[in-house]
């Protein structure tokens, strides 16, 4: 398969308010994770990988981060046609509208991906957490003179109902679609899948929400303007028209959609051999940025995930990410934390002149558990911080809590001897 054979199309999604307050001020594929990268990281990664090197990605929400990113990070040799680019929703002499769902975003943005030679469309997600490699998909796709095909990802009673569901037949040709079904309807929804996934009890396949199109067949289907979802439309009302192929995926995937799946996410990174790894063949990229190394004093660190230039004298730190440049002050406990770290330093000199109180990252003898730190927050000394399920859904306006979780806002100060529990 020759790489030029395919184009990618990255879906930055809508506002992303199951994410809030991390979407804010920026798209979803912009969110931090990991400690140094960002989402958006994910499907590009997952794609240069499989030599697909030719990248659109489309956003409408709050998307200058984004593109900031993408400028800084995605840099291919000018003798190469590779590019990662962002499309925002535009006006155009045929639209005036934000995109108002999926397909609309393709349809919206079809004269940009027209204008280069491709067969086959692989359209992607920009918030999911996996490692795949596309080019068996598409090998896939090609040797089953399939039109379209489905990333399709086996997964219990319990999570069926939040996915669109499908079956197929011997061939893994589908031959039925349905959207989040109702829980009396699974028993006519499951599907042959291997033993291993029937162990986990995971007898239903979702969709992904990973396709490959026909070049031909997508200029077809956008030609309606109409169908505004591939989920809810363009699939159901395609596969009995048009050969729609399963490529059934048993790796490690989530769909980060809220803040519970995303701080559950962050902290699995932190495993003694996490779902997601990072620590293989297939690497993660993004910014690659000149900081120093970390400098960790007097800590007893537990399965601890620390990024670069890290400036750290907390007394205890156990099942917890901390992001780049972050600062944590003595005799402070971080427990179950995912904390994003800073953009930039603070000088002594700035410090000084400026006469900052609360400083860039935790301060001393804090306590801090299940929480979520965003980027240049500053925590004063003796603040305690307990999430858990004991806390009510509320919000501040420096932080929120969701599902037992706080989320200091990005950019909040969190005065002295605050506590939060």
């Amino acid at each position: 398969m020759i790489n030029n054979d395919v184009l990618s199309i990255i879906l930055g999604g809508g506002q992303g308010s199951r994410l809030y307050p991390l979407t804010a001020d920026r798209s979803k594929p912009a969110v931090p994770i990991a400690g140094k990268y960002r989402l958006v990281d994910i499907p590009i990664s997952n794609c240069i990988n499989s030599d697909i090197k030719r990248m659109y990605v489309l956003t409408q929400f709050n998307s200058a981060s984004l593109n900031k990113h993408i400028k800084n990070t995605y840099h291919f040799s000018f003798f190469s046609s590779a590019f990662v680019d962002v499309l925002a929703a535009e006006q155009t002499m045929q639209s005036d509208k934000w995109f108002q769902g999926t397909a609309d975003a393709v349809r919206q943005s079809m004269h940009h991906f027209l204008s280069h030679d491709f067969k086959y469309a692989l359209i992607l997600s920009g918030d999911q957490l996996y490692n795949m490699d596309f080019q068996d998909m598409i090998n896939n796709h090609v040797k089953s003179n399939a039109e379209i095909s489905i990333a399709t990802y086996p997964v219990t009673a319990k999570e069926a109902t939040g996915f669109g569901l499908l079956k197929t037949d011997n061939n893994n040709t589908i031959t039925s679609f349905i959207e989040k079904p109702a829980a009396d309807l699974l028993p006519d929804w499951t599907s042959d899948v291997s033993d291993d996934m029937k162990k986990q009890g995971r007898h239903y396949l979702a969709s992904m929400g990973i396709y490959i199109f026909n070049r031909e067949l997508l200029m077809q289907l956008m030609d309606n303007p109409d169908t505004i979802d591939f989920g809810k439309e363009i699939i159901p009302q395609s596969i009995h028209k048009h050969k729609t192929t399963s490529y059934q995926y048993e790796g490690y995937w989530t769909d980060i959609g809220t803040i519970d799946s995303f701080f559950e996410a962050n902290l699995g990174l932190t495993d003694d051999i996490p779902k997601f790894n990072l620590y293989d063949e297939d690497r993660v990229f993004t910014r690659a940025r000149i900081l120093p190394t970390s400098k960790i004093s007097g800590t007893l660190l537990n399965k601890t995930v620390i990024a670069d230039g890290c400036i750290i004298h907390a007394a205890k730190i156990e099942r917890s990410v901390i992001g780049i440049r972050s600062r944590i002050g003595k005799e402070s406990v971080i427990l179950n934390t995912y904390m994003m770290g800073s953009d930039s330093y603070e000088s002594l000199k700035f410090i000084e002149e400026n006469k900052i109180i609360n400083l860039l990252g935790i301060g001393d003898r804090c306590y801090i558990n299940n929480c979520i730190v965003d980027k240049n927050c500053r925590i004063g000394d003796d603040v305690k911080i307990e999430g858990g399920k004991h806390l009510k859904d509320t919000e501040t306006e420096t932080y929120l809590i969701k599902d037992g979780i706080v989320v200091i806002k990005k950019g909040a100060t969190i005065p002295k001897g605050t506590i939060i529990k």
